[in-house]
């Protein structure tokens, strides 16, 4: 690996191995997402207890300081909303040149592993991570399954293999039963998706399992930002990722920084 792709990757992935990434980019699909209505309001509170963010270019262009000190993984696909017919039919939005602009850590682009529009976004892929690697930027694959699929080891695992075997440097995928087995099959480091709103406990529950299982790290979003206390919330999750924390260790943290609000 060039010492530039091995410098991203370390920016991205701290020293013990692990990294808390913050989800940020939820309107290129879904509009003004409750908690992001005023996303630079939201996104320089939380920022300082991240290690990486994953914005959009518009929202990283226009809602994020440029002297914050913070690396960035680039959303480069979309094309498709929430009222779309084809949601899983995503293609390339950005220039690697325009990334590059940008001064990202990485780029991130979703496959849909068992959908009709399944071979474009794989060939999506590839592509992007032929154009990153001229520049020596690490690619996120964000991993999604088709409707029919059962959400489970065996169809997580299978997309991110796939995904680290057409050249991704990252895998995001979502957590569930025999995680393990996702994360030893895959041969790049895992991240979780933090998905839906969950109650604040099961997605500490959730994160520590994932870590436990071998994740290197969990990239939320809804979690955290819709959390009622959302600084509070993120150094929670801080807590398990970086600090071995237990989720009842975790969620006291939550609690205590939530009183000191007060």
């Amino acid at each position: 690996m060039d010492w530039g792709k091995k410098n991203r990757m370390d920016r991205i992935i701290r020293p013990d191995g692990h990294t808390l990434m913050l989800a940020v980019d939820h309107g290129y699909f879904l509009g003004p997402t409750s908690g992001l209505e005023k996303p630079r309001k939201m996104i320089m509170q939380l920022a300082p207890y991240a290690d990486c963010l994953m914005p959009t270019r518009g929202v990283l262009r226009n809602c994020v300081d440029t002297n914050i000190d913070i690396p960035v993984v680039l959303r480069v696909s979309g094309g498709t909303s929430v009222i779309g017919k084809e949601i899983l039919h995503e293609g390339i939005t950005v220039s690697m040149k325009d990334a590059v602009r940008l001064n990202v850590a990485g780029v991130a682009f979703s496959i849909m592993v068992g959908s009709e529009y399944e071979r474009d976004t794989i060939l999506g892929l590839s592509q992007v991570v032929d154009q990153a690697e001229e520049y020596g930027i690490p690619v996120v694959a964000v991993t999604a399954v088709g409707k029919d699929m059962a959400r489970d080891d065996r169809y997580f695992a299978l997309a991110s293999r796939i995904a680290a075997e057409h050249g991704a440097s990252i895998v995001k995928t979502y957590y569930c039963d025999r995680f393990e087995r996702v994360v030893d099959t895959c041969t790049v480091p895992v991240v979780i998706a933090g998905g839906k709103k969950l109650p604040e406990m099961e997605a500490l529950e959730m994160a520590y399992k994932a870590i436990e299982a071998g994740a290197a790290g969990v990239d939320m979003g809804r979690n955290i930002f819709q959390a009622d206390n959302p600084v509070a919330m993120i150094k929670a999750v801080r807590a398990i990722v970086h600090e071995k924390a237990t989720p009842r260790e975790a969620y006291n943290i939550l609690k205590a920084n939530s009183r000191k609000k007060k």
